[in-house]
């Protein structure tokens, strides 16, 4: 018996060490679902992560709640776009007391001016751009913060997150330069494969009329024009002269396809469906992922893009 009772005793204090030392998941907080995901995808079983904003909702007119100040004052590690995108993150982290590592994703990126304008539409007179403009340097400044739908910037945001983990938990960064680099491949092996989508689209029919405009970094890597009846709000409501404009050139110019997209409304676009006949080709994701389905990762939501780009737009007449 007591034989019995040391041998208990023995290996419950020798199993009492283990159980100390068991390394809890590091506490990463991202800004949005895109950034979430980017971090899962590097982090991996050593972390765990909460998005702020999460799938299908907008980082534009997000409202912190205190919820939130919590979230961010017990995390390890915050991740934000930068450029403006979160208009929010300072008072927040104001509010909270954090004083933990902060990544920006941005940093070191070549960001594009928010010009406010549509690719190539041809401006009427008072059409609004000016009012464009206008809301996108107040609320963004002068550059576009969507600098994560061009594959090859967003690699400087999977290398800033890296480094971000690596200061954050220096026990793990091995395991995190390795996830990093798989992730780094795959996403070079994407971008081949959204420009061989694109390219295969005849250059007169690359014209993406979406929700807002988001897609400046997309159209600068990839060759494609975006027209948008809002610009960058995605609370707006255009413009009675800049509908009756874009209807003309889409009529005019024989626009294959419309698209939806997650974070607005698709009346603007059932509007301008309903008075050119030209039909919807299907949903595409700028400032947030899906919920579930192909598009609830990055990688996936870039691949949707690109496919649905080309279905709708490289084999119309």
């Amino acid at each position: 018996m007591r034989h019995a009772l040391l041998a208990g005793l023995i290996v419950g204090l020798s199993g009492f060490p283990a159980a100390s030392q068991a390394a809890e998941p590091l506490d990463v907080v991202a800004s949005f679902s895109v950034l979430a995901d980017m971090a899962e995808q590097v982090g991996g079983e050593y972390v765990e992560v909460t998005s702020l904003v999460g799938p299908d909702s907008d980082s534009h007119v997000y409202t912190p709640s205190p919820v939130d100040v919590r979230r961010i004052a017990g995390a390890d590690l915050v991740i934000f776009n930068g450029l403006q995108l979160e208009g929010w993150m300072n008072r927040l982290l104001d509010a909270s007391g954090y004083r933990g590592v902060k990544v920006v994703a941005t940093d070191g990126i070549a960001a594009l001016h928010f010009t406010g304008a549509d690719h190539g539409e041809p401006p009427a007179e008072g059409d609004g751009h000016a009012e464009h403009a206008e809301h996108a340097a107040h609320d963004h400044g002068d550059l576009d913060p969507h600098a994560w739908l061009d594959v090859s910037r967003a690699e400087h945001y999977v290398a800033n997150i890296r480094d971000g983990l690596i200061e954050a938990d220096p026990a793990h960064a091995d395991a995190y330069r390795r996830r990093a680099d798989a992730y780094l491949a795959r996403l070079d092996t994407l971008d081949a494969e959204i420009h061989r989508l694109i390219d295969a689209i005849p250059a007169a029919r690359r014209v993406v009329v979406s929700g807002h405009d988001a897609f400046d970094y997309f159209a600068d890597a990839y060759g494609v024009r975006f027209l948008s009846p809002v610009g960058l709000n995605t609370a707006a409501e255009p413009a009675a002269a800049d509908m009756a404009s874009l209807i003309d050139f889409l009529e005019h110019n024989r626009i294959p396809a419309l698209f939806y997209e997650n974070i607005t409304s698709p009346a603007l676009i059932r509007q301008l469906a309903e008075e050119t006949g030209i039909p919807v080709a299907g949903t595409l994701y700028s400032g947030a992922l899906a919920a579930e389905g192909e598009a609830s990762t990055y990688e996936g939501m870039m691949r949707h893009n690109a496919r649905i780009m080309h279905d709708g737009l490289a084999g119309a007449k």
